[in-house]
């Protein structure tokens, strides 16, 4: 599958590396063409990868990921052009972090909304899948480095975009049964509102490897 990863940091990187360890042809965009880290990022990645602006990334993916800062992520997608994410799965893996004060960081929305209502209402012919923003890149890519069963989640309005988010996780090496499928894209705002949670247990645990493990009877 040709995929199309906009963003250049952290996350955009173990994301799009990791695609590519599966076969699959990555293009990172970024803002500029040429951008530094995108160039040396598909150097070493192989021949399997490639780089580009946001609009060239989102045309050449069959699926297109957000990887940029949620406060971003509106003109990003906007330079990214609508007419190359129409129809497209979009996976939505950005949080509304506002660091400006320092930290602990606030959310730039939450409550009403969320970063993935707003690109699925910004770009309706979009397949909005929010998922993996509860956890840290390693884990997005490498479940195991938790020990024993833990969850992630998605959401989002399409069913066929969901399952198509779905085999990816698995790809990764989520377990299906792992996987938790929360609905519509408005629950985008609970997995989102769970990042200050995640940043005190960050602090709390001295490590990023962690995650939740929902329970019931």
């Amino acid at each position: 599958m040709r995929v199309g990863v906009l963003g250049t940091g952290i996350v955009g990187r173990t994301l799009a590396t990791k695609l590519v360890s599966l076969g699959h042809d990555v293009m990172m965009g970024s803002r500029q063409a040429g951008n530094e880290a995108a160039v040396a990022w598909a150097e070493s990645a192989g021949q399997l990868a490639g780089h580009g602006t946001f609009a060239e990334a989102a045309g050449f993916g069959e699926l297109v990921v957000n990887a940029t800062a949620g406060s971003a992520s509106i003109d990003a997608l906007v330079s990214a052009e609508a007419e190359n994410l129409a129809g497209k799965v979009l996976l939505d893996v950005a949080n509304p972090l506002d660091f400006s004060g320092g930290m602990p960081p606030t959310l730039t929305v939450c409550n009403t909304s969320s970063v993935g209502e707003q690109i699925q209402g910004t770009f309706p012919e979009a397949r909005v899948v929010k998922s993996l923003n509860t956890v840290n890149a390693d884990v997005m890519v490498d479940p195991s480095i938790v020990p024993g069963s833990h969850n992630i989640f998605v959401a989002g309005n399409d069913a066929a975009a969901k399952e198509t988010v779905r085999e990816l996780l698995v790809g990764f090496g989520w377990p299906e049964a792992d996987i938790i499928d929360l609905g519509g894209i408005e629950a985008a705002r609970g997995v989102e509102m769970f990042l200050p949670l995640w940043l005190r247990l960050y602090s709390a645990a001295g490590t990023a490897h962690l995650n939740v493990k929902v329970v019931s009877q």
